[in-house]
């Protein structure tokens, strides 16, 4: 396990899915709920918190926003990787009953992904800021015809009932968190089942993404996250986030990373680190 020498810092309330990322990854460690991922990062950096805990795609929703924008420029580096299974309840008032429910409280993106039981049940759905969030306030309303979706562990913290388990419509919901550090702490190159995280910027030149990422695919170096985005709302400047298999001490990586730069610029590691033992068994994206 990564050493934490404070609570884990996320971006949420208590009982939010980052939240139950952090107790999953790291059992009997203290979480810090913060109000932005801006927040969760300052935390970090102030000494508030050992580590974070900022997801960064979803095998369902795609990728996170923001994370893409903040984590070049945190000075922060990724040490680790988690897979959180994403599942949803269905939670009300004690004594609430499902055929006694009219509306259901939460996150645009949950209530995208509870389609089907929304439509079974009749439901009204509303949206609201976060999922632990919506379970706070039906807590706190404690009317019977509104329920929320959120975790097992939010019923648990507000103390609602869990009226029906695994509600979403897919069974493979799956979230990918970055686990963030102040200092680096690459594994040595040798070892199997390594990570890189790192951004870069094509030159303006014809063909230059092609060329660049060439250089992967002729050293048999995995690429297994493209994403790209915008800077500073222009059009011509694309930056793009990769995560790959390997260490860049590696032959085959280091090779890869000597050609990327010959036709790219500003490129930055931001993390090398173990591959999670689920990342063999979680969906892509």
């Amino acid at each position: 396990m990564i050493p934490s020498n404070g609570p884990i810092a996320f971006q949420g309330r208590h009982g939010a899915y980052s939240d139950l990322a952090c107790r999953t990854a790291f059992p009997g460690v203290p979480t810090l709920p913060c109000d932005t991922f801006e927040g969760a990062m300052a935390a970090l950096r102030e000494g508030r918190a050992g580590l974070a805990m900022l997801p960064c795609e979803n095998s369902l929703a795609g990728r996170v926003p923001d994370i893409h924008y903040l984590l070049p420029e945190s000075g922060l580096a990724i040490v680790g990787e988690h897979f959180q299974r994403v599942e949803h309840c269905l939670l009300a008032p004690p004594g609430a009953r499902i055929e006694g429910l009219k509306r259901v409280h939460s996150h645009a993106v949950a209530l995208g992904q509870v389609r089907d039981l929304v439509r079974e049940l009749g439901l009204t759905a509303v949206i609201e800021a976060d999922t632990a969030g919506a379970a706070a306030q039906v807590a706190a309303w404690g009317n019977p015809e509104d329920a929320a979706i959120a975790s097992a562990l939010a019923a648990e913290i507000y103390g609602l009932t869990i009226l029906r388990r695994n509600v979403e419509d897919a069974s493979h919901n799956t979230t990918r968190f970055y686990i963030m550090a102040t200092t680096p702490m690459p594994p040595p190159p040798e070892q199997a089942d390594v990570m890189t995280t790192f951004v870069f910027r094509v030159r303006n030149v014809p063909a230059a993404l092609y060329k660049a990422l060439g250089g992967f695919a002729t050293n048999g170096v995995n690429m297994t996250r493209l994403e790209s985005y915008m800077l500073g709302g222009e059009f011509a400047a694309t930056q793009f986030l990769c995560d790959v298999e390997g260490h860049p001490e590696q032959p085959p990586l280091a090779r890869a990373l000597e050609e990327l730069a010959f036709f790219s610029r500003a490129v930055s590691i931001l993390g090398v680190y173990p591959a999670a033992r689920q990342r063999h068994m979680a969906p892509t994206t």
